[in-house]
């Protein structure tokens, strides 16, 4: 049987869209199915809520990343042996990084063949909201916006104000209708919510949401919705990449469970540093190697061949890091002696001097000879593209990758780095290089995500092979 697949989108952001989905998530886990969600676009965040509430992994498709092949690919594969899959959409339902909207959340879903489900804030708002969702209908041809859910709404006449124009202009059904409800509200941070493994309280916010989904939604009439969709008209996918256990950093499960891991690598994975494609970790694993999870506020580095260290909030917690000493001090020495580590964002702050935030410094590994300061406004934030330079440990000179940054923080004296990206599109580190190189570390404010840089997984694990031997002939 073909599986059910829709999109939950909005006409803009703070809709209420991430909320739905995670309430509808939990609701249908509960009735038992296999629910796949996925994020549209760059983000760690929403897949982070999408995955506690589904019990799988949130993977994330992105248009600008991946490219049409790779996303179908992607999609296909989380497809495999689920009842449901459920893709959030991106800020508004046809905003885009092109002028002629291509790579927007409507584009993906008219790719994919996926049936959309708009949530319309209506706070202040009655008949106008059937003007609205019959403009996003009509907007571009074979967008299936097939339902309705409404946010914000007040009471029983207000809801039948709206039901009334929505259902008579628009023709398709309104299939809930959510009422104000504080205890639905996601912390924020910056211009997005704060990741599921920082909010206190988060389970219990998972659990309102799919009661108020439960009680405000009608399910089956979006299970019919979602089982309109036939994936038979796009390509078989390839073999099925193992689950992970994000919710227990239960990461390592190699398709061949008879096989050793040629090699250790670590990952710096809590609070400060949470943000992970799990198609990186797996691509890793499927390259050879075993992670090791490390917490850097308590742990010390374990026998590892290289060091993975991802994005996350390092500045909120940087106290915490500056009192491993043990950790930061093992890094920086395991930097010196050629350890290959590969460091995004966060992990660049990590191996700078010093972080400064409220006029103080606190230490961090001291790889680079650099300090990093934090600044009210992004320093970065959007796509990028970047191109290799000579001396780039991880990537051949004249590759080109394509990724995203968000940051607030900048360095403060970069004139004299050994940077070994050219900036195509973005800022990096100042509007035309980045990726700081010594010896076989590379620290960088770009994400890259497994699929637009398929590369980078086996040449890490390649590098990481490599001082491996070394290491073993030095101590013969």
């Amino acid at each position: 049987m073909p599986v059910a697949s829709l999109m939950i989108a909005a006409p803009q952001g703070r809709s209420g869209k991430t909320t739905v989905s995670i309430g509808l998530c939990a609701a249908l886990r509960k009735r038992g199915l296999k629910v796949k969600p996925f994020k549209k676009g760059p983000d760690y965040i929403d897949p982070s809520w999408l995955t506690a509430a589904a019990g799988r992994i949130c993977g994330n498709l992105d248009p600008f990343m991946f490219g049409e092949t790779a996303l179908r690919q992607a999609f296909m594969q989380g497809c495999e042996n689920m009842d449901i899959t459920i893709i959030e959409a991106s800020m508004g339902l046809y905003d885009s990084h092109s002028e002629d909207g291509s790579g927007s959340s409507a584009w993906l879903a008219r790719l994919l063949k996926v049936p959309v489900i708009l949530v319309v804030n209506a706070a202040r708002m009655t008949r106008s909201a059937a003007a609205m969702v019959s403009g996003y209908m009509n907007f571009e041809p074979g967008t299936g916006i097939t339902g309705v859910i409404l946010n914000n709404v007040a009471g029983q006449r207000h809801r039948s104000k709206l039901v009334t124009a929505i259902e008579k202009y628009c023709g398709i059904p309104v299939l809930g209708c959510i009422p104000p409800d504080k205890g639905l509200a996601l912390k924020e941070r910056h211009i997005g919510i704060v990741p599921f493994i920082e909010q206190e309280g988060s389970a219990d916010i998972i659990e309102n949401a799919r009661a108020v989904i439960e009680n405000n939604v009608d399910l089956d009439r979006v299970m019919a919705i979602a089982r309109r969709y036939g994936p038979s008209e796009l390509p078989a996918a390839k073999a099925t990449l193992p689950q992970i256990n994000y919710l227990t950093n239960d990461w390592y499960h190699p398709s061949d469970p008879t096989a050793e891991p040629k090699l250790r690598i670590g990952v710096l994975y809590d609070k400060a540093f949470s943000f992970y494609y799990p198609e990186n970790l797996e691509a890793l694993q499927k390259a050879g190697a075993g992670l090791v999870f490390i917490n850097s506020f308590t742990d010390s580095l374990p026998d590892i061949d290289g060091l993975y260290i991802g994005g996350g909030f390092p500045e909120l917690y940087a106290a915490e890091l500056e009192a491993n000493t043990g950790l930061r001090q093992d890094i920086a020495r395991a930097a010196k002696q050629g350890l290959p580590i590969y460091a995004e964002c966060a992990g660049l702050m990590y191996l700078c001097r010093t972080i400064i935030k409220d006029n103080r410094r606190y230490r961090m590994a001291g790889v680079f000879a650099e300090d990093v300061e934090i600044i009210v406004r992004p320093q970065g934030h959007g796509y990028m593209e970047v191109e290799a330079m000579e001396g780039n440990p991880f990537f051949r000179p004249g590759a080109v990758i394509k990724g995203h940054e968000f940051h607030y923080s900048r360095l403060t004296c970069h004139a004299t780095l050994n940077t070994t990206f050219n900036v195509r599109r973005g800022h990096g580190i100042d509007g035309r290089t980045d990726g700081i190189a010594h010896k076989n570390t590379l620290a960088t404010y770009l994400h890259l995500h497994a699929l637009s840089a398929p590369g980078w997984a086996g040449d890490f694990v390649n590098l990481a092979l490599s001082h491996k031997i070394k290491v073993i002939k030095t101590a013969v």
